[in-house]
């Protein structure tokens, strides 16, 4: 089953997508999009590293992406504004990163292919390093579930219940570095936010809990990659942006029935 690369990039596109529709959620209620750009963008220069020291991929990008993310968060709240220090760290990274990597000679380098993703070039070993993170990611949500979700309503309520926000604030840190780590084969940097942010905010229309939306977003994303891989097939475009458009037009979709049914109901 493996041998077929089709097969492969399917359970690529659904691993990412199990693994970053819930933390979705959570930048979502967090109002930390930008976060999850910026912590992407440094992936660039995660990879400029990996190739000068001949380290694997994934433990590069997974390296520069905590960086960032413990920086950011250490950085919040001491004199910067959220919004503009995201948006210099993330273009500055990315910036960094793609002059870092015009340095390197005598290294063959598919750039737009760490930028846009190459999903159907998965291997058996990197099937086995995303699954890997989706798990270790999905144990991590769900074992700090209740501090991750109490620390994102009201930090006081948190405390009160025996939970340490900026505790829950680095799990959450660590996740989302894991998540981008593990995506960078299948969507590229510049669309691991889209992974992240579009599922999540199309099961919000259909969703009662906080729990429901989490697994409707993974249900949504796992659709996506199922139907990106095969659409960029048919079609010949490229897989990541293709699972990221369907993605986008569910939400379109979404938006515009939820918007058709509030009118009938005021009718």
């Amino acid at each position: 089953m493996f041998d077929d690369f089709l097969v492969r990039a399917m359970l690529a596109g659904v691993g990412v997508a199990l693994a970053a529709a819930p933390l979705g959620c959570f930048v979502i209620w967090r109002r930390m999009a930008y976060f999850g750009d910026a912590t992407a963008h440094a992936a660039v220069l995660g990879i400029a590293l990996s190739l000068a020291f001949s380290m694997p991929i994934f433990g590069g990008v997974l390296l520069v992406s905590l960086l960032m993310a413990i920086t950011v968060s250490s950085l919040s709240g001491r004199g910067f504004a959220m919004d503009t220090l995201l948006g210099v760290m993330a273009h500055s990274s990315l910036a960094v990163g793609l002059v870092a990597v015009s340095f390197l000679s005598g290294i063959r380098i598919d750039l737009m292919s760490y930028l846009f993703g190459d999903i159907l070039a998965v291997g058996t070993t990197d099937l086995m390093v995303i699954w890997g993170g989706a798990f270790i990611v999905l144990g991590l949500v769900v074992w700090r579930w209740s501090g991750l979700l109490l620390s994102t309503l009201n930090a006081d309520l948190a405390l009160a219940s025996g939970f340490n926000p900026k505790q829950e604030q680095l799990f959450l840190t660590v996740a989302l570095a894991i998540v981008v780590a593990v995506a960078i084969k299948v969507v590229g940097v510049l669309l691991i936010a889209a992974m992240l942010i579009v599922p999540a905010a199309t099961a919000r229309s259909y969703s009662g809990t906080p729990e429901m939306m989490a697994i409707i977003a993974a249900c949504i994303g796992a659709f996506c990659g199922l139907s990106g891989v095969q659409a960029s097939y048919v079609f010949d475009t490229p897989t990541g942006p293709t699972i990221v458009c369907i993605s986008a037009l569910l939400f379109v979709i979404s938006s515009v029935a939820s918007r058709v049914s509030f009118f009938r109901r005021s009718l």
